[in-house]
């Protein structure tokens, strides 16, 4: 690994940050994996509770080894999320910067595959509302299926250019920023990404994180909180961004309290003094990493604007309110059906519409057939089904069968929809007919890997 390890990379690590060689390059050579998740604290589950907790994260756990999580039915039904340890600093970062008791709107700009944003929907409070935007097209599902699996009301994914945003100027409480980038800190993860770095890319890279920032900057209210990341070890992808920033914006830094012992090490710009913190795998649990904080002091604050209410046909109204628990919720059409939005933001809802491509708003309940509803995946992981509903529970023989939609025996069961169930949790719909079970679990999201 030495000899393979980009030595201009290397070089620049040693002259720019001192970085201890041996050790450094030493990790890389290990091949070591960390393996860390992070609890669902609206679906809790005992199963971690043994595990070391993540210092910078209040339901971050490290593992000792790394299971077969596709062989676990509390990873689908959103019980925990698979996420790298040196990531999950985004909390103390959030924790530093914003009043999170406060109603937010906050925008996580390069969101796929959604462990930051799940980690945002879980810091943010019920009168708050996240929009996690993925600007590639092809990887707007996954970001969509970790949300719903998380199961909160607030959110809302969009598939938009990063230039969208200038529309909704002054509008987010909090930027998150995880750009693209040239991707060194993955290198012990990932070996073979070492023969994609060039400098020539991370060239590429700082250019495309300052296009980014630049275009959707606006979009930050004066005094929002502004995140920044990448999981380069590149100053020009990193500190250097964070001078870019400050020589174009106003722009003010946050330090964030870390102790000694994490290993986490604080850096300082160049040109404008602007904190950044450095993970590196030889230091810290985690893989490599960069973080950096600020408050905007420039721009304006803006609000939706009213938007007139829809009307939804009374009949198909009582249906879906016999499928959700009652408390501040609006029902809104969507697609062939409807959705279930928080009724605190229906106007800024009905307003993002007007501005981005929504992928998902709320929780999609499902479609009208006939005097019933055929209830959608959505419906099944969210926070707001009704508790009449119907439960199947399923051994894990059972929910492993289900979720590679093999053929299930429930005849003993009620007939009629019913919401699959491991250990209480949801993972999805089956219709029991008197002969057969009809499984619901959606095609695209299935098991097919061999357990």
């Amino acid at each position: 690994m030495s000899n393979k390890f980009p030595s201009a990379l290397l070089r620049s690590l040693i002259q720019e940050h001192g970085i201890e060689e041996h050790s450094f390059l030493g990790e890389h050579e290990s091949n070591g994996q960390v393996t860390s998740v992070r609890l669902n604290p609206f679906k809790k589950i005992t199963n971690f509770n043994n595990a070391q907790q993540i210092p910078w994260c209040g339901d971050g756990r490290y593992l000792e080894q790394r299971p077969s999580f596709i062989a676990d039915p509390l990873f689908h039904a959103g019980c925990y999320y698979v996420q790298e340890a040196s990531s999950m600093f985004l909390e103390l970062a959030l924790n530093s910067s914003t009043d999170l008791v406060q109603p937010l709107k906050v925008l996580d700009l390069c969101a796929a595959p959604g462990g930051k944003s799940t980690l945002l929907a879980s810091l943010i409070n019920q009168d708050s509302l996240l929009v996690s935007n993925e600007i590639i097209k092809s990887r707007v599902p996954v970001l969509a299926d970790n949300l719903t699996k998380w199961g909160n009301l607030n959110t809302v994914v969009s598939n938009n250019d990063p230039r969208d945003f200038n529309r909704l100027e002054g509008y987010f409480d909090v930027m998150v920023v995880d750009a693209p980038c040239s991707g060194s800190g993955m290198f012990r993860k990932d070996p073979a990404a070492i023969d994609e770095w060039s400098e020539n890319n991370v060239q590429l890279c700082s250019e495309r994180q300052q296009r980014i920032l630049a275009d959707a900057y606006s979009a930050l209210k004066r005094g929002g909180t502004l995140i920044y990341s990448t999981c380069s070890y590149s100053s020009e992808e990193n500190e250097q961004i964070a001078d870019w920033l400050c020589d174009n914006y106003q722009l003010k830094t946050v330090r964030i309290p870390t102790d000694e012992s994490w290993g986490i090490v604080e850096t300082v710009s160049e040109k404008h003094s602007c904190y950044g913190y450095r993970f590196y795998p030889h230091k810290v649990k985690g893989e490599g990493f960069f973080l950096s904080c600020f408050v905007k002091q420039d721009g304006h604050d803006a609000e939706a604007p009213f938007q007139k209410p829809q009307k939804l046909n009374a009949a198909d109204l009582g249906v879906l309110k016999k499928w959700i628990h009652e408390g501040e919720i609006t029902i809104i059409p969507a697609k062939e059906g409807y959705c279930a939005i928080p009724s605190a933001f229906q106007h800024d809802i009905r307003f993002l519409q007007t501005k981005l491509y929504l992928k998902k708003s709320g929780v999609y309940i499902g479609k009208i057939a006939g005097k019933d509803l055929v209830p959608d995946q959505e419906l099944a992981q969210s926070l707001i089904l009704h508790d009449d509903i119907a439960k199947v529970e399923l051994s894990l023989e059972q929910s492993l069968k289900y979720l590679r939609r093999d053929v299930l025996n429930l005849q003993d069961s009620p007939k009629g929809w019913a919401l699959m169930c491991f250990e209480g949790f949801g993972l999805g719909w089956a219709k029991i007919l008197p002969n057969r079970v009809n499984n619901y679990y959606p095609k695209e999201m299935r098991i097919l890997k061999e357990l």
